[in-house]
């Protein structure tokens, strides 16, 4: 099994495929290297394409302190891939906490992304849903450490943003609730308690956002209520921000949805490196009660 060490002396196992730029795969909570399938195989024709499992995720290791996992820690361990394969620059994908890791990545190392998907990005950064979803992070790990993982899987993987994976693909739904009952129950508890609980809300970083300057694409389906408006604050705060909404689809879209995904990515790719995903038409940004308008004296979050 390849493996690769983190600053910290953390081992994360990772997984590649094909040749030429490469593109980094960054896994949400209820998943692993393994959800990315589809997308490596799609993108491994023409990419170097790496996935990897996160801290807390075996076969990487497992601290078993809490604060050994963070959202600092997250973003840090995607450079440390990038940097233990000898890659100056790729583009990073990531899909909800694997999101959150790759916004905190492109406002801090910027200049070491091609490009940045942002997926399934935004869950508890809401101030009116903040506090609560800091507090249910907290009782999931301790539900976990009660129950084991294959109940928590039992109750977590039928979410109002999960079950439309079971509508569209039952044995892909399947597939996903035996992965997750597999995953490592200190880790998964050690990362719901030192990342999930304690990450920042993102309408806490409207000027980190602002920053951003290499292309990115944002993804949502528009049944992830609890997603929506912060993409739309993303939208409004990176000038260099695309934002997608696939119709009828919940929280995994690259699972629920390969092909369109796959298809949206690669359309990204190709105008990012055509040179044609350029900063937004001042001209196009009006003032927003919402969010920055990008206009002197438009509102700002």
């Amino acid at each position: 099994m390849p493996f690769l060490t983190t600053d910290d002396g953390v081992r994360l196992y990772y997984e590649e495929a094909g040749s030429g730029t490469p593109v980094v795969f960054v896994h949400e909570f209820a998943g692993d290297a393994r959800s990315w399938e589809a997308q490596m195989r799609y993108f491994a024709r023409r990419y170097r394409t790496i996935a990897y499992n996160a801290r807390g995720y075996p076969p990487s290791d497992v601290p078993e302190d809490p604060e050994r996992y963070s959202q600092a820690r997250a973003r840090d361990d995607i450079r440390a891939v990038l940097d233990a394969l000898g890659i100056a620059r790729a583009h990073v994908v990531g899909l909800s906490m694997g999101a959150f890791a790759t916004l905190h990545f492109g406002m801090t190392y910027g200049y070491r992304a091609l490009s940045l998907v942002v997926a399934g990005c935004g869950y508890g950064a809401h101030p009116a849903h903040y506090a609560q979803f800091q507090a249910e992070s907290r009782a999931n790990a301790e539900f976990i450490r009660r129950e084991g993982m294959a109940r928590f899987a039992a109750a977590y993987g039928y979410g109002p943003t999960r079950v439309q994976l079971l509508a569209k693909d039952p044995r892909g739904f399947e597939e996903f609730i035996r992965r997750l009952a597999e995953h490592s129950p200190l880790g998964s508890a050690n990362t719901m308690l030192g990342y999930q609980a304690r990450r920042p809300s993102l309408y806490d970083l409207s000027a980190e956002m602002q920053a951003i300057d290499v292309p990115v694409l944002i993804v949502a389906g528009d049944e992830e209520e609890p997603c929506l408006e912060a993409c739309l604050l993303m939208k409004r705060c990176i000038a260099t921000a695309g934002l997608a909404v696939l119709p009828r689809s919940g929280h995994a879209i690259n699972l629920e949805e390969p092909a369109l995904f796959n298809q949206l990515v690669a359309d990204f790719f190709h105008q990012v490196e055509a040179g044609r995903w350029t900063r937004r038409d001042p001209r196009a940004t009006p003032p927003s009660v919402w969010g920055p308008g990008g206009r002197p004296g438009a509102a700002t979050a």
